[in-house]
């Protein structure tokens, strides 16, 4: 197997000198934990989390900045990654990062949905999706934009409203959605008591949207 993608399709290309994260075999991972679902069309649903290490997009507001340094975080085998997941007892594997789609993920969900678990994964959608998905859940990001190769796979697009112009700009990516993609706004955490009231006026005038809460804030959960 051969990764035939550039360097600005996946940013990580031959960084890691003589390993398999080219190939999808080993990946650099943050940190990997059971929870629930904090936001998102699943929230509530148990799920078993991998975070990537590694983002070149660099959203000012990202809540898990530490995330960002590839070099900080160590590689683990695919193996090991799904052994971990079955241990878990989750029947949901969320990758997310960091931007999981910096790397290449087919052997990673393939060997997940062999050993009988849902893939979903959170993306910017700002480089080429790979791997076998039950759950794409975009995210687009001011700072690099989505692919729009990638669009035709999006079952979920949720939009971080920051400020009032957010509504305008995430309708912009809406239109060209799936006509069965589920469409959430999201406060950005730090703006959620002026953004809500807003959220929620917006989404009564426009009902195909609804609203992500991230209330694994709110219980205190990772």
């Amino acid at each position: 197997m051969k990764n035939t993608l550039s360097k600005d399709q996946r940013p990580y290309l031959g960084y890691f000198p003589h390993s398999k994260v080219d190939l999808g075999l080993q990946l650099p991972v943050m940190e990997a934990f059971y929870t629930i679902q904090g936001e998102g069309a699943f929230t509530g649903s148990p799920a078993y989390f991998i975070r990537l290490g590694g983002c070149p997009v660099g959203c000012v507001w990202c809540d898990v900045k530490e995330s960002w340094d590839v070099d900080k975080h160590p590689l683990q085998s695919i193996d090991a990654l799904v052994q971990q997941a079955l241990d878990s007892g989750a029947f949901i594997v969320v990758i997310t990062g960091g931007e999981p789609a910096a790397f290449e993920l087919g052997p990673l969900t393939g060997a997940l949905k062999e050993a009988g678990l849902r893939t979903h994964i959170e993306t910017s959608g700002a480089y080429p999706l790979s791997g076998e998905w039950d759950w794409v859940c975009l995210s687009p990001k001011k700072f690099k934009a989505p692919l729009h190769e990638n669009f035709g796979q999006v079952n979920e697009l949720k939009v971080i409203v920051y400020n009032k112009s957010d509504f305008a700009w995430g309708e912009q990516f809406a239109r060209e959605m799936p006509s069965t993609t589920r469409l959430l706004f999201q406060a950005e955490w730090s703006k959620r008591d002026q953004m809500s009231p807003l959220m929620v006026d917006y989404v009564k005038q426009h009902p195909q949207w609804g609203i992500s809460i991230q209330t694994h804030k709110y219980l205190g959960i990772p």
